[in-house]
């Protein structure tokens, strides 16, 4: 790591370790605590914190523009929004039953917008409004029983069906589309209405009459059982819950209803269903009330009915209830239903990685340690600490984002944090510029002056991609992807990227004339090293992790782009002759229907590869040119600097360049000016779409700009910013590792230790603060050790040569038998035995040595093992 100062403050990558490693270790702790002591260890699985307890993250707090109720945050977990799609795959021909008053029909209207989104309507005839009502979309039986008092004979009727169901043991499928899947009773309001005598007392009594049919053959503690493990099969158990009763605004009520419903009435009944769940005799879904809970922008100007976004988030907590589990068990990412939901056990893939990476590696780390003489065979110390670092990081992302061991959040977008975020980045950067440093000059040619830096140098290339990163980063966390000026910057800064890969690889490959399969391998590892095991640990795919994916396939387009008639690549009509030809081949490969759902379907075929087409290319098309950009900017660059420095005679490079400055300037002046004028015509577009549109076309313009001003004087050119460039170097594992260790859900919510429970705010912060530190703590020591093992998989030499140097033995084969002459040192009969095993270590040492110096033979065996896991994957 460079090391970077601030006055008065020095940072040493040891001191940085040490106090990185007791804050994992004391947030570890902390969570596992949670988790197996405090109130989680009786709610693993969030069920009781989803029915019981919750908040609002977009409550009117003047960091919004308009209060919505949009996003409910249970305690611990992420509530998934249904859409119709998912519904139908839960109940698969299966009915849905809501008993109960005008509040509980408001969450039947909810679900049936969710079934059918168009046709749905909540249009009401005043002759309707106190009927049944029966909806059949996609596949799913939706049904409102009118029965305020909850007395009727149909009610009675669902309820002896789904008794009957919950007794029997056979499966008949005939009769389960019969019963219910869901039945959700609610009411009350009509009892403290029409009721004169006593009724609280009349409503506990219904209640207890419904209740009744739910479990008679269970224990007391059967709630808690069935709750802890919902995912055991894959079809979860049905369900019979009851509704709070609705906690009117009793301001905005109107005279009649106010007379009747009033707090004592209607609280007290609150209040016995409170005691019925502490006693387990009935399932209640308290949380319905938290929603309104001095909240009262919540309410229609009934004072009894709530908002449809809030009758949509009642609908969402009773489908999470009964269809989590079951989605979750199909094990299909994202993974991001985490409310009343177990994780699939790893499989053996899975197991195999967690074993290797907890206890394999760091045994063996100490072997190695202790006495590498004694396993030969084994690659240094610093390539074993590196596949250490490399299990434990695996490891820790399972346990992060697979398991219930950290909580997982809700994102929720504000205008304040994310500015806060942006400016402390900013000021944090701008307190680290330092001058870049420069190859050193001879002695004789030495002088004050420090060197110049190049045009696009590495230390600025690192520090875009750091500042970018931290934008990218701030970006995700805080989920402004639904600001579309946010979104334009953010689509713009994943151009700058690919800009950078063919700027700098076609510059490699023009200067250096390399086109080895070595260095090909070397960087197809060191790009794809972290975002080819995370899928095999992590249930995702490949092209989830899609920065990786998409810089893999723009490499190799340039890799073949300049290798292909390379010979004459000093000639810049053929070699823009070939990238136009590139561009074109390119082109109909992602936008001509059919090719790559052929190549996609082959893949799936012979490899078990599933990779969603639809989303590849979107991705590749959205910014299909400016790879061509960045390498016409290298050959040109590259023209412009020969004819430039046509000695290394330094008046003379002066004077030359003197021819250039009045293009200089104007080239720096017109980007200027359109700088605004691109603001501008980006905040004019209306929505994603209409921009995804415009992008490939704007974005050259947009990057081409900023590389000019970037550039656009000696001292803007020769000073970087320490921080932004310290983050650039690692760019690739931060993005990647931010998906389960820093985000959560697979990049849908954030994870949270949730030791500060009862202070939300406080709690978010501190997870924010220990959670970031050990982000960029793992992702720093996650790149070294990725290109350590980059160079090792590419010359396993280099990683013995300390095992060879301290076995003694030089040049000579570790493991191959002793020589003649140092057995004749020794008895016939101990000589006769060292010849049959050596005669027999042959064997098995041949094909260890072909891997070991054939570079094919490595990537043929790691390409294979892929394959096997592919194929024995659940």
């Amino acid at each position: 790591m460079t090391r970077w100062r601030i006055p008065r403050f020095v940072f040493k990558s040891r001191i940085v370790n040490i106090v990185c490693t007791i804050l994992f270790c004391v947030t570890a702790a902390a969570a596992a605590f949670r988790a197996s002591v405090l109130e989680d260890s009786k709610d693993p699985y969030k069920c009781k914190a989803l029915m019981h307890e919750g908040h609002w993250l977009d409550v009117p707090d003047g960091s919004f523009s308009n209060p919505t109720f949009e996003n409910w945050q249970p305690p611990g977990c992420m509530l998934h929004h249904y859409n119709n799609k998912d519904i139908s795959t839960c109940f698969e021909s299966r009915r849905i039953v809501l008993a109960g008053d005008s509040t509980i029909r408001q969450v039947f209207w909810a679900i049936a917008k969710k079934l059918d989104p168009d046709s749905i309507t909540e249009t009401l005839t005043e002759g309707r409004q106190h009927a049944d009502l029966s909806i059949n979309k996609k596949n799913v039986n939706l049904h409102f029983i009118w029965d305020p008092f909850l007395n009727t004979t149909r009610l009675h009727h669902e309820l002896l069906l789904y008794q009957n169901r919950a007794a029997t043991t056979e499966d008949n499928h005939d009769f389960e589309k019969q019963v219910a899947s869901i039945i959700l009773a609610g009411g009350g309001l009509w009892h403290a209405r029409h009721f004169e005598d006593d009724p609280v007392t009349q409503y506990v009594d219904t209640i207890r009459n419904i209740s009744r049919y739910s479990r008679p053959s269970y224990h007391s503690d059967a709630l808690d059982r069935r709750l802890m493990l919902p995912a055991a099969a894959a079809s979860a158990e049905d369900l019979l819950l009851i509704a709070p009763v609705q906690m009117p605004l009793y301001e905005a009520l109107s005279p009649e209803r106010g007379n009747t419903m009033t707090p004592a009435r209607i609280e007290p009944m609150n209040m016995r269903l409170e005691e019925m769940i502490v006693s387990q005799s009935a399932d209640v879904l308290s949380s319905f009330n938290s929603m309104s809970w001095h909240q009262k922008l919540t309410y229609e100007a009934s004072g009894i009915h709530v908002l449809e976004t809030v009758a949509s988030q009642k609908a969402d907590i009773l489908l999470n209830l009964r269809c989590n589990a079951k989605s979750t068990a199909l094990g299909r990412h994202p993974f991001n239903r985490t409310c009343c939901s177990q994780y699939n056990p790893p499989n053996l893939v899975q197991r195999f990685l967690l074993f290797c990476g907890m206890i394999v590696l760091p045994v063996l780390h100490l072997l190695v340690g202790k006495g590498s003489k004694r396993l030969p065979l084994l690659p240094s110390s610093k390539v074993v600490a590196t596949l250490l670092v490399m299990g434990l990081s695996l490891s820790y992302c399972f346990y992060t984002d697979r398991t219930h061991l950290f909580n997982k959040i809700h994102k929720q977008f504000s205008h304040t944090e994310f500015n806060a975020l942006s400016w402390s980045t900013l000021g944090l950067g701008v307190l680290s510029v330092r001058r870049s440093g420069g190859p050193r000059k001879p002695k004789a040619l030495a002088t004050s002056e420090q060197p110049d830096q190049q045009f696009l140098s590495r230390d600025q290339t690192d520090e875009w991609k750091g500042w970018m990163q931290f934008i990218i980063l701030i970006y995700h966390y805080t989920g402004a992807s639904k600001v579309l000026w946010i979104y334009e910057i953010v689509r713009l800064l994943v151009a700058s990227y690919l800009f950078m890969t063919g700027f700098g690889h076609t510059l490699y490959f023009y200067n250096k004339d390399n086109y080895s399969f070595h260095r090909f391998t070397s960087v197809l590892i060191r790009l794809n090293f972290l975002s080819c095991l995370l899928p095999y640990m992590m249930r995702t795919d490949y092209l989830f992790y899609y920065f990786a994916p998409l810089v893999t396939f723009w490499f190799v387009v340039i890799y073949f782009t300049m290798r292909i008639g390379r010979s004459r690549n000093m000639s810049t009509s053929f070699l823009f002759l070939k990238i136009a030809i590139s561009v074109v081949t390119v082109t109909a490969l992602i936008r001509i229907p059919g090719i790559l759902e052929h190549v996609f379907s082959v893949l799936t075929y012979a490899c078990k590869i599933e990779w969603n087409v639809i989303e590849w290319r979107f991705r590749v098309a959205l910014d299909m040119y400016i790879v061509y950009v960045g390498m016409v900017a290298a050959v040109l660059y590259v023209k412009i600097d020969d004819a430039l420095c046509g000695g290394f005679d330094h008046g003379a490079l002066l004077h030359k360049r003197r021819h250039f400055d009045h293009l200089r300037i104007i080239t720096i002046a017109v980007s200027m000016a359109m700088v605004p004028g691109f603001w501008i015509f980006i905040r004019g577009f209306s929505d994603k779409y209409s921009y995804n549109s415009w992008h490939p076309y704007l974005s050259p313009f947009v990057i081409l700009v900023y590389v000019v001003l970037r550039n656009a004087t000696r001292r803007l050119r020769n000073y970087r910013s320490c921080v932004f460039a310290w983050l650039g170097r690692c760019s690739l594992e931060t993005f990647t590792l931010q998906f389960h260790i820093w985000l959560a859900g697979d990049t849908k919510g954030l994870l949270s230790v949730g030791v500060f429970k009862d202070a939300a705010d406080t709690s978010r912060l501190v997870d924010f603060v220990v959670l970031t530190i050990l982000f960029f703590w793992i992702s720093w020591h996650v790149a070294a050790a990725t290109g350590t093992l980059t160079s090792w998989l590419i010359d396993p030499k280099a990683g013995r040569e300390v095992v060879e140097i301290e076995d003694g033995r030089g040049k000579a084969e570790v493991g191959l038998p002793r020589t003649k002459s140092h057995e004749r040192l020794q008895d016939q009969h101990a000589g006769t035995i060292s010849v049959a095993r050596g005669i027999t270590r042959r064997f098995w040492t041949l094909p260890l040595n072909l891997v070991k110096d054939d570079l094919r033979a490595r990537l043929g065996l790691l390409l294979g093992i892929m394959l096997l896991c592919n194929w024995v994957y659940t």
